[in-house]
């Protein structure tokens, strides 16, 4: 219904902003990392999901791609409602939450508020099989390299290509992303980090 919603912010409080749009104003629900870019009176625009369950009819808003991406594919997993997914975007940027999909770290997951151990565990789970499934990346196997330290000469690229495929974006959108960096010199949130500032710039 919405695909951006741009104006000037009015009000800020946690996890919610109300942007005025032509002289109406928009509530929309977010989190803390895209309020931490904002500021009341200044212009914004923000990409929007609009979550409608019987009774429930809200609008929510992220200032990139990759933050939205990671919003839907949160509450696309079972246990995981928007509530939960805005607690983990809080805490984590889209590049960390990718990164510990791929490589199985639960502590990222768990620093989120009302997130424990075994959704964290879930997340990850159905996170890694869509990743296999539909990228045909072994995430399984790039995880075990990691964790055992074992170094794979150009995987890092193929990891963070793997990790932005977890967000939502296409190969194509991929390889040009990744086309100028170093990546042999870079840790794989920072490979990812710098991708998702290339695509911002296209």
């Amino acid at each position: 219904m919405f695909y951006y919603i741009s104006g000037v912010v009015e009000h800020i409080e946690p996890q919610l902003v109300v942007v005025d749009c032509g002289g109406a104003g928009y509530a929309l629900r977010t989190s803390n990392n895209t309020i931490s870019g904002l500021k009341k009176g200044e212009k914004a625009k923000l990409y929007t999901h609009l979550y409608v369950r019987e009774d429930i009819f809200e609008l929510y808003g992220f200032l990139t791609h990759g933050e939205l991406n990671c919003f839907r594919l949160l509450i696309s997993i079972s246990g995981v409602g928007p509530k939960a997914a805005l607690s983990i975007l809080s805490v984590s940027t889209p590049e960390m939450l990718a990164a510990s999909i791929l490589t199985g770290d639960e502590k990222t997951l768990t620093a989120a508020q009302g997130i424990g151990k075994k959704l964290a565990q879930r997340i990850i789970l159905e996170m890694k099989g869509k990743l296999e499934k539909e990228y045909g990346v072994d995430a399984g196997m790039l995880s075990q390299i990691r964790e055992q330290g074992i170094q794979k000469p150009v995987n890092r690229a193929e990891e963070a290509a793997a990790a932005l495929s977890v967000l939502g974006y296409s190969s194509t959108e991929i390889s040009s992303a990744l086309k100028d960096i170093d990546v042999a010199n870079l840790t794989l949130e920072q490979i990812i980090r710098s991708a998702l500032k290339n695509m911002l710039r296209t």
